[in-house]
């Protein structure tokens, strides 16, 4: 960053150009200029390059209005030879975020099913059923959610405030530029707790988070809208917030509006448009400049979500 302060000033006289004036003329003013400052505009890429990890949470709505299971017209359905919404809505986004992720371990939570060994109902519990939540690359996630599938009840209500919470807490913890959250909420449903999701999200705004909605199947999903800030941004019991951080994406207009196309890859392109400028937002607001890049030029960086898929 250049800076010119008032040891060094520029003038220009107002008037003095090249049109002919009166003779009585005697210009319009000068325009001191005290000081300049130039900032750099720097990219999502840029990050990534020195060093900036980006880690990726997948939280999967195991409630009831998604269907039995063992029904072929359940969102859940699992069968060989065929990805049910779930499975696909994962292999197209987390397959891209590994790409971003040093380690490609990525912690998977459920929410809205009765667990065991007690039936209890959970909003905010490991897939995998291990005392660690982290699943290797999007194989990992895949199986844990298939073995998941077999081991709950599916139950309800609809609670995303839990898992948004879960991974503001992780987050507020490494604000520093180092790390960057981004949470994949994969749901078939209308959100049952709206006013505590609003809250959550709502703090979670100056954090180091993003939040990508996917609604599956062909419910009602006109009250996602109200959490994408795009056009008027969230408020709730007089507080708003900082950023933007959801992008929401109902899965169904990729199946219906481009039958027979590449559906992952479009629908990879529209969840992941707003990432980079909701990761550089957040840098810029909490004035972090990317470190050096770290990267060695003979590795090959991952794609550009800026020129790739925005």
């Amino acid at each position: 960053m250049a800076t010119m302060t008032g040891q060094s000033r520029s003038s220009a006289t107002i008037g003095t150009g090249v049109a002919k004036k009166k003779s009585s003329y005697k210009g319009s003013g000068t325009i001191v200029v005290e000081k300049c400052t130039i900032k750099p505009v720097y990219t999502f890429l840029d990050y990534i390059k020195g060093g900036t990890q980006i880690y990726c949470t997948v939280a999967i709505d195991f409630t009831g209005s998604n269907g039995d299971p063992r029904s072929p017209e359940s969102l859940h359905f699992i069968t060989m030879g065929a990805l049910n919404s779930y499975e696909q809505a994962i292999m197209s986004v987390v397959s891209i975020i590994q790409d971003y992720d040093s380690d490609k371990q990525f912690p998977v939570l459920g929410f809205g099913a009765r667990i065991p060994p007690d039936g209890r109902v959970s909003h905010e519990f490991f897939v995998n059923m291990q005392s660690n939540p982290h699943c290797l690359g999007v194989n990992g996630v895949l199986d844990a959610y298939r073995n998941c599938i077999r081991q709950v009840q599916l139950s309800g209500p609809t609670n995303f405030a839990p898992v948004i919470n879960h991974v503001a807490n992780i987050a507020r913890n490494l604000s520093d530029g180092s790390s960057y959250f981004i949470l994949l909420i994969l749901t078939d449903g209308v959100i049952t707790d709206m006013p505590q999701t609003c809250q959550a999200i709502i703090k979670a705004s100056s954090l180091p988070v993003s939040i990508i909605i996917v609604g599956i199947g062909n419910a009602d999903f006109t009250a996602m809208e109200q959490l994408d800030g795009d056009t008027v941004a969230l408020s709730s019991g007089g507080k708003r917030a900082e950023r933007d951080i959801v992008q929401f994406v109902p899965y169904s207009k990729f199946l219906n509006q481009y039958p027979g196309q590449n559906v992952q890859h479009l629908l990879a392109k529209e969840v992941l448009a707003e990432i980079p400028s909701q990761f550089t937002s957040f840098m810029k607001s909490k004035g972090i400049a990317p470190k050096p890049p770290q990267v060695d030029l003979n590795t090959e960086l991952p794609p550009d979500i800026e020129t790739t898929y925005t």
